[in-house]
C-alpha cells in the first residue's frame, strides 16, 4: 500500500515527487513509456528559470528526477498504467501483471503533439521539425531563415507571430481559405508583414532527409491538387495536442478534448485523485506551468492524506 503514486515523469510529475518526498511520503513515480515526456523531444530549453545558458530537455528532466530521488522518491522506469480502478479509500493501478495500490493518486500523464504523419516528419524531428515555437524558435538554426508554420487556429497564429522575431519570413500553411483562429489573433498574424499565408494547402512531406536537416516542405493545393516545393529551414507544427488521458475516460471528469477538469485546486471529481500538467492544461502548456501544477497537486495530496 502506497501513500501516493504519481503517473507521469514530466515537469509536473517530478515536481510533485519532489514536494511529496520532502514531506516524507515516499511517492512512487511510474514514468510511463517516454521518461521525461515531451520536453525530452526539445533540444535546448531557454525559458526555464535558473538556466541562463539554456538546458537540454533530457538533462533538465534527469536533474529533476535526481532531485526528487535525493529526498526519497521511488521510480519505476518504463512502467505504463494500463488501467486505473479508483475507489475510496484505495485506488488500484494495473501495469502489466502488476497491481499497485495507493491512497492518493496524481495524474500527470501529459499530452502528445498531434502529428501530420507525413514522410520525413518523424525522421527530422529536432532537426528542423518542431512542435513548439516558444521552446525552439530562438535556436540559431532558425535565425534569419524562412520558416513554416502549419495550422489555422490561435496556436498557429501565436507561433507564427512569435517566430517573426527571429525568422526572415514565416509561411503560415492552412488547408482552408481562411483561418479558424479568433478574430484578434487572425488579424494580428495576417497584419504582420513578415507572415505570408499559404491558403488551401497541406504538407505532403518534409524535405531534407539527405541533408540531415529540414530544407523545405512539399505542399499540395487542396483545390487544384497540384504539388509544389517551399524552401524553409524549419517546420513548426501547430495542429493541436492530444492529452494522454484515454485510460481515464468515463472515470475522471474531462472536457470534450480529453483534458482533465480540475477544481478546487488540483482535485478531480474522484476523491484522492489529483491532476497536474499538460493532461489538464490546454491553455499554457509550458514546462514552468506544469511544474507549478505539480507543486499544487503535491500539496493538495499531502493535505488530503493528513485529513485536512
Amino acid at each position: 500500500m502506497r501513500d501516493v503514486v504519481i503517473l507521469g515523469s514530466g515537469c509536473a510529475g517530478w515536481t510533485a515527487a519532489l514536494y511529496l518526498a520532502r514531506a516524507n511520503l515516499k511517492p512512487l513515480v511510474l514514468t510511463g513509456a517516454q521518461m521525461g515526456g515531451l520536453l525530452t523531444t526539445t533540444s535546448i530549453v531557454e525559458n526555464f528559470p535558473g538556466f541562463p545558458k539554456g538546458v537540454d530537455g533530457t538533462t533538465l528532466m534527469a536533474q529533476m528526477m535526481e532531485q526528487a530521488q535525493k529526498f526519497g522518491a521511488e521510480v519505476e522506469f518504463g512502467v505504463v498504467a494500463d488501467e486505473v480502478i479508483m475507489g475510496k479509500p484505495v485506488h488500484r493501478i494495473r501495469a502489466g501483471n502488476k497491481i499497485v495500490e495507493t491512497k492518493a493518486l496524481i495524474v500527470s500523464t501529459g499530452a502528445g503533439h498531434r502529428h501530420l504523419d507525413v514522410p520525413g516528419e518523424k525522421e527530422l524531428e529536432t532537426k528542423g521539425v518542431t512542435y513548439c515555437a516558444t521552446c525552439d524558435g530562438a535556436l540559431p538554426m532558425f535565425r534569419d531563415q524562412p520558416l513554416v508554420v502549419v495550422g489555422g487556429g490561435d496556436s498557429a497564429c501565436e507561433e507564427a507571430t512569435f517566430l517573426t522575431r527571429f525568422a526572415s519570413k514565416v509561411y503560415l500553411i492552412h488547408r482552408r481559405s481562411e483561418l479558424r483562429a479568433s478574430r484578434i489573433m487572425a488579424e494580428r498574424a495576417l497584419g504582420n508583414p513578415k507572415i505570408q499565408p499559404v491558403w488551401n494547402s497541406v504538407v505532403e512531406s518534409v524535405e531534407g532527409l539527405g541533408s540531415g536537416k529540414v530544407t523545405g516542405v512539399k505542399l499540395k493545393d487542396t483545390v487544384s491538387g497540384k504539388s509544389s516545393l517551399l524552401s524553409c529551414a524549419g517546420l513548426f507544427i501547430a495542429v493541436g495536442h492530444v492529452p494522454n488521458t484515454q485510460i481515464f475516460r468515463n472515470k475522471l471528469a474531462m472536457d470534450e478534448s480529453g483534458y482533465l477538469t480540475l477544481g478546487p485546486g488540483s482535485r478531480t471529481n474522484i476523491e484522492g485523485v489529483f491532476g497536474a500538467g499538460d493532461c489538464a492544461d490546454k491553455v499554457y502548456r509550458q514546462a514552468i506551468t506544469a511544474a507549478g501544477m505539480g507543486c499544487m497537486a503535491a500539496i493538495d495530496a499531502e493535505r488530503y492524506l493528513a485529513g485536512s
